[in-house]
């Protein structure tokens, strides 16, 4: 039996704990064949980003019809994508499918990875044919362009979505003593609050990529939403409980991507 195949497209980490790199590793833990498209060539470590060097949008393109019209594709997440124009592209070739829109605008050690331009793009464009969006926290309160409680920003952006885009607000409460809660909102519904252990960890480079694709991934096996986004933050606890004492690198270590 052939495994489900799932897309990513997104960015590269030369230290190995996000974008691409990421996402591979969570769909081979996840028993799917992982594909990808490269929007972006980072220098990044624990640390930061130093340097990024975008793809140009041709290339992109090229990638996308590469693996559409040789594969089965039964899920697509989406990571760094950069410039406004290559998230309409994608917006416009990766419908028809699960698509989990990770909205990645700012980095953890603060650097910029999408601009205005970008954010409204994600607004205008992808969400409106997105399945769900992923965003932090942070995010959240990027997209949106204004502060907020978890719940409060999920129902928000779902809000804005014409054709029927889920939310799952992830971070859970920095306020929590032993557990998170991530908040799934779907047009027209309450928020539902999933709860799921919190590791106390400095290793966490990586945690939103891993989340996103261990979603795009449960997704691909046909699982349905909910049950999708429990098992992926199932996983990610998993892994951060794995990488919690490692010592790599001098910044924020990685999530573990081992199989544990």
């Amino acid at each position: 039996m052939n495994p489900p195949v799932a897309l990513t497209v997104a960015g590269t980490d030369s230290g190995g704990a996000a974008g691409t790199a990421a996402d591979l590793a969570t769909f081979a833990a996840l028993g799917v064949h992982g594909a990808c498209v490269i929007t972006a060539v980072t220098a990044q470590d624990t640390t930061g980003v130093s340097d990024i060097h975008a793809v140009p949008l041709a290339t992109v393109e090229a990638q996308l019809h590469a693996v559409f019209d040789d594969l089965p594709v039964a899920a697509v997440k989406t990571g760094m994508l950069g410039s406004a124009e290559v998230v309409e592209l994608v917006a416009r070739l990766c419908t028809g499918r699960p698509l989990v829109v990770d909205p990645v605008l700012v980095a953890t050690s603060g650097a910029v990875l999408g601009g205005d331009d970008v954010r409204r793009a994600y607004l205008d464009h992808l969400l409106p044919v997105a399945t769900v969006v992923t965003p932090n926290l942070d995010e959240a309160r990027a997209l949106l362009g204004h502060d907020g409680s978890p719940a409060d920003l999920a129902v928000a952006l779902a809000l804005r979505s014409t054709s029927g885009c889920a939310v799952i607000v992830t971070g859970g409460d920095p306020e929590a003593t032993g557990t998170c809660t991530d908040w799934l909102a779907e047009p027209g519904e309450p928020p539902i609050p999933l709860t799921h252990p919190a590791v106390p960890t400095k290793n966490d480079h990586g945690t939103g990529c891993t989340y996103s694709s261990a979603l795009a991934a449960h997704l691909a096996h046909g699982a349905p939403l909910r049950e999708a986004a429990e098992q992926a933050a199932a996983y990610v606890t998993r892994q951060l409980a794995a990488s919690r004492h490692w010592t790599l690198g001098r910044g924020r270590g990685p999530i573990a991507h081992l199989n544990t």
